[in-house]
């Protein structure tokens, strides 16, 4: 598991660095994850991947059942050095191919609003805006998209 924190935290702190997210104005943004945290994901039953590359692990998502039908994609991570090769996006695509597996037909996403990139990278993929919302304890917009497999 610990491989799995380090390509989290190593993929998210670019992301944390762009928008000026610290541990203490944002202590629980995907960047400052702690062990603990990963584990209770685990123990929740959340489905975990690596995706490797030539032998290397070098990207990470998990999977929550949030209904019968609807997935949600966590943590998509691909460490920077890896980056605009495509890995990305064949891991939405395995996830959804396990979504399907696991008898779901809708995969949603999270992201910071604020990242335009991102969400045009999502958008490309076929996911679809949903809504937006401000978190008190967060420095930033969530929006919210989905996708029907």
């Amino acid at each position: 598991m610990n491989i799995c924190l380090e390509i989290i935290r190593s993929s998210f702190i670019t992301v944390a660095r762009e928008f000026g997210l610290t541990e203490n104005n944002c202590p629980s943004h995907t960047a400052f994850i702690t062990m603990d945290r990963l584990k209770m994901q685990f123990d929740d039953g959340r489905p975990m991947f690596l995706f490797y590359q030539d032998a290397v692990p070098v990207g990470y998502f998990s999977l929550a059942k949030c209904s019968d039908e609807e997935w949600e994609l966590n943590n998509l991570a691909v460490l920077p050095k890896y980056r605009h090769l495509g890995i990305g996006k064949a891991m939405v695509d395995y996830a959804i191919s396990m979504v399907k597996n696991y008898g779901g037909n809708k995969i949603s996403i999270g992201i910071i609003e604020e990242n335009k990139t991102l969400k045009i990278w999502y958008m490309k993929l076929g996911f679809k805006n949903i809504s937006t919302r401000k978190f008190e304890h967060l420095p930033f917009t969530v929006g919210f998209m989905e996708m029907n497999i």
